[in-house]
């Protein structure tokens, strides 16, 4: 029997699209970035941090008091006793060339060891003529640790401005008043003397045989030595050379007593003639025999 129910014919509802719309996918692939996800990680809250920080930071007030902060921090950590010096000691040096590093070095103690520059120290220290070397150092105890080389004085240059020490390689060591002062050092003479020292230094132990003689070296036209000695006399030495003609002079005096003559001058500048010139008195002397035996 055919059914007289007549079914009520529903329309059918469209099913939704699982597809995401295309912004949707777009934030969903720039999620999957790993430099995106890093910003929102990251940059996000540091760019927040340093907005919070900047807005604060603009009151001058809050600045001052954070400056003032930092500091008092950092001088409480450095005024600390373990990082305090007390006091300087020198070794190497005596009592005259310490007082000189003192007085070049004026140092207040206490003092905390992040206040000094110890290379600063240092170099003030070695700029002093009688320093040759120094080396600077902070001992446990608070103590400031000054070692000093000191230039070893060998000779003593004569100058228009006076009497200096010098050292072996000619270095001013420091001045000195009179030459009784160290009558142990050679005397040395004329301009760039100081730069020939060694060369000096051998010349004087040469003339060992006649050392109660010797007045000292003279340095002539920068170029070579003379050797001076007691009653006015000379050794005129050539520019090379000059030990072995120097030797020779000492040879002769040692047999044949040439330098206790009436002679001023020895000349060995020209080896193959050498000259030796008479004293005003012995030439006269000389010349006046001469006239005589004419007669």
């Amino acid at each position: 029997m055919r059914s007289l129910i007549r079914r009520k014919n529903t329309p059918t509802t469209p099913k939704a699209d699982p597809a995401p719309s295309r912004w949707a996918w777009r934030m969903q692939r720039l999620m999957l970035t790993p430099g995106f996800r890093l910003m929102l990680r990251a940059g996000v809250p540091f760019c927040l941090t340093l907005l919070a920080g900047t807005i604060y930071l603009a009151d001058d007030t809050r600045r001052a008091r954070i400056v003032d902060g930092v500091a008092e921090a950092r001088r409480a950590i450095e005024e600390r006793p373990e990082f305090m010096v007390k006091l300087m000691a020198i070794d190497g040096a005596e009592d005259k060339l310490a007082a000189d590093i003192r007085a070049a070095v004026p140092i207040e103690f206490p003092l905390s060891s992040f206040d000094l520059d110890l290379e600063q120290v240092r170099e003030t220290i070695k700029s002093l003529n009688s320093v040759k070397n120094a080396s600077v150092r902070i001992k446990p105890g608070g103590v400031l640790q000054v070692i000093v080389m000191p230039r070893v004085p060998v000779a003593i240059w004569r100058t228009a401005e006076g009497l200096t020490l010098v050292d072996e390689g000619g270095a001013p060591v420091g001045p000195i008043a009179s030459r009784t002062e160290r009558p142990d050092l050679p005397l040395i003479a004329g301009e760039g003397a100081a730069r020939h020292v060694p060369e000096a230094l051998i010349l004087i132990q040469a003339t060992a045989p006649i050392a109660d003689r010797v007045r000292g070296l003279v340095r002539m036209g920068a170029r070579r030595w003379d050797v001076v000695l007691d009653r006015g006399q000379r050794i005129l030495l050539p520019e090379t050379d000059a030990l072995r003609a120097l030797e020779r002079v000492i040879a002769l005096e040692g047999a044949q007593e040439m330098l206790t003559r009436d002679v001023s001058h020895v000349d060995m500048r020209l080896a193959q003639r050498p000259t030796v010139r008479m004293t005003q008195e012995a030439t006269e002397a000389w010349w006046n025999i001469i006239q005589s035996s004419g007669h």
